[in-house]
């Protein structure tokens, strides 16, 4: 056995194989229909997607007009949760309206 001490000159380096990043995003949209009135719509961006009032009244109007409308960019969980929060809102309100995620 060697009584010698490891060389301070010694370097040694360590490489991680795991990528830390940002997570994935995914777009929440909201689809227009003929039954949901626009202030529910409104009222919902607002209150679940946390936009001012005018933000979510040109986004309302978006959806009116092309159909479909971006809500926010969420991570999946978060993005899931809001789908979720906005379809149960709209069924105790009697609405059939949808939302869908895409990723972004």
């Amino acid at each position: 056995m060697s009584d010698k001490l490891p060389n301070d000159n010694v370097r040694f380096e360590q490489q991680s194989s795991t990528k830390c990043g940002l997570p994935a995003m995914y777009k929440v949209l909201m689809h227009n229909d003929d039954y949901t009135t626009m202030e529910f719509v409104v009222n919902a961006l607002e209150t679940v997607f946390h936009q001012p009032p005018a933000e979510a009244h040109r986004v309302m109007l978006n959806i009116h007009t092309q159909g479909i409308g971006v809500c926010g960019t969420y991570p999946y969980e978060i993005a899931e949760t809001k789908v979720a929060r906005v379809h149960s809102l709209a069924q105790q309100a009697g609405y059939p309206l949808k939302c869908s995620l895409e990723k972004a």
